[in-house]
């Protein structure tokens, strides 16, 4: 006969499992925090570290770039040795490589010797974003998935607030080479969290690799960012610029189409055929993610060119707006249960994109208190977009699609990024040029601040096609109609 569990044993389990999956989601959010502080840290150190090796400070860009290509090249191979290799394998390859290429860009002695550990350290991050969501969709069952994507959504809005500070203390007070250092402790725990408290996996079944897939999944990517990434310098020409975007977009069309017809495709597109996680992702999604994402380029230079600001209350400013992205994480989850996906990135989108035009309102006359709380609701609701658009991306993909849906979800938000920056500054050179300006004035900024929000509106308004019980199981939030059947 067989025995039935009982309501004591059954209830033991559930806090257990939601245990296990807040703490996955805690030991990939050290990781990434470790990820992208480093990101916003070297900024800071850039013309110091071109001193040292005796070369003009904007030479020293070419380690942002080889760093942003080996990440667009690597990234589509990530669902592939997730499922091959097991995912906590392959996150923990990737931290050990970040903290390894870490250590050898502090030791660096010459740019080349930078650009060839920076090249490293782009693998490791490479396959550390996607794999990291992997982890998380595996352990996290739809009731965690809200909380679990909220812990790891923290670091993208942390690090931005004290990177440029502590890059600059570290560099000031101490040297360029502790900017890489400090990933060191960061990687150590993160190594040995993962060997203790991440379980291990892999998939029953792994495919070959699909190299032509690869091939021009990588290529096609690396072209269309760095092309994107040019658009925000048009002294570099226009002409090569243009020519890379449309050579990445045409590489690209030929590996859509390839992934199309193969047995065994690299990446699975299948998700694009959920309705929330191609919203989230291909259409609405990435329109407001570029209209936020070129919000904290532009504020920097609108507070120092624009107001004439010194950089330090720029940056004082600018920490009121991250601050804002940290204050919303502890409502988030009461939010969302309580209204729904559908309610708040329509009505939060909306609030979030007025807040975006009215920067363009702005002048050195307002009060500041005025503008401090202008950041604050900025911040506000861009972290409430964030983690609603991060969490219904993936409330409704099944486990056999979730590593391509990382994989896909990591790539579409990198050209978000850098798209929103290539907008922004497109918008702002394109203003310059029409007045004859020498330089962006005021005019300029509320231009380009203006057609950003106008931009997050209509993506906002995009999400009213979403059913009302969108991601309600993830959520949590329950319909009127169901409510009544009950």
């Amino acid at each position: 006969m067989t025995s039935i569990p009982d309501n004591e044993a059954v209830s033991q389990l559930v806090p257990t499992a939601a245990r296990q999956a807040r703490r996955v989601a805690l030991i990939v959010a050290v990781a990434f925090f470790m990820q992208l502080l480093d990101s916003t840290i070297i900024s800071t150190s850039l013309p110091q570290m071109g001193q040292s090796f005796g070369v003009p400070a904007v030479a020293m860009s070419i380690g942002i770039t080889a760093y942003m290509l080996t990440m667009a090249v690597f990234v589509p191979l990530s669902a592939w040795l997730a499922d091959r290799f097991g995912a906590r394998n392959i996150f923990l390859v990737a931290i050990g490589l970040f903290t390894l290429a870490s250590i050898a860009c502090g030791y660096s002695q010459s740019l080349t010797q930078f650009v060839a550990a920076r090249i490293v350290q782009g693998l490791g991050s490479a396959l550390m974003t996607p794999v990291g969501r992997i982890l998380v969709l595996r352990n996290a069952a739809k009731s965690e998935l809200l909380a679990a994507t909220a812990l790891i959504t923290w670091p993208a809005l942390f690090a931005p607030v004290i990177g440029p500070m502590l890059g600059g203390f570290i560099t000031t007070y101490l040297s360029w080479h502790w900017n890489f250092f400090i990933n060191v402790p960061l990687g150590l725990a993160g190594l040995l969290l993962v060997a203790r408290f991440v379980p291990g996996d892999r998939e029953s079944e792994t495919k070959p690799l699909d190299w032509p897939g690869f091939f021009l999944t990588a290529l096609g990517l690396a072209a269309m960012l760095y092309g994107l990434e040019r658009l925000a310098h048009p002294e570099d020409g226009m002409l090569p610029t243009a020519g890379l975007v449309a050579a990445g977009v045409a590489v690209g069309w030929f590996a859509v189409r390839h992934v199309r017809r193969v047995t065994h495709p690299l990446l699975d597109l299948s998700p694009f055929k959920v309705p929330t996680f191609a919203i989230s992702t291909l259409s609405a999604g990435t329109i407001f993610r570029v209209a936020i994402n070129a919000t904290p380029f532009l504020l920097p230079l609108l507070f120092q060119v624009g107001f004439g600001m010194r950089p330090v209350d720029a940056g004082l400013l600018i920490l009121a707006y991250f601050l804002g992205n940290l204050g919303m994480k502890a409502v988030t989850t009461p939010t969302l249960r309580l209204f729904g996906f559908r309610r708040v990135l329509v009505v939060n989108g909306v609030i979030a994109s007025l807040a975006i035009a009215a920067c363009g309102v702005i002048s050195p006359k307002t009060p500041l208190a005025l503008v401090v709380t202008l950041m604050l609701v900025a911040g506000l609701t861009r972290s409430m977009q964030f983690t609603a658009l991060n969490t219904l991306a993936f409330a409704d993909i099944g486990a056999p699609q979730r590593s391509s849906a990382a994989t896909l979800s990591s790539m579409l938000q990198q050209v978000a990024m850098l798209f929103g920056v290539a907008v922004a500054a497109a918008i702002l050179n394109l203003s310059q040029i029409v007045r004859s300006g020498a330089a962006p004035n005021l005019m300029d900024f509320r231009i380009a601040f203006f057609a950003i929000g106008l931009l997050g509106l209509v993506a906002a308004m995009r999400f009213l096609i979403l059913p009302a019980h969108a991601g309600a199981e993830v959520s949590g939030h329950a319909q009127k109609s169901d409510v009544e059947r009950v």
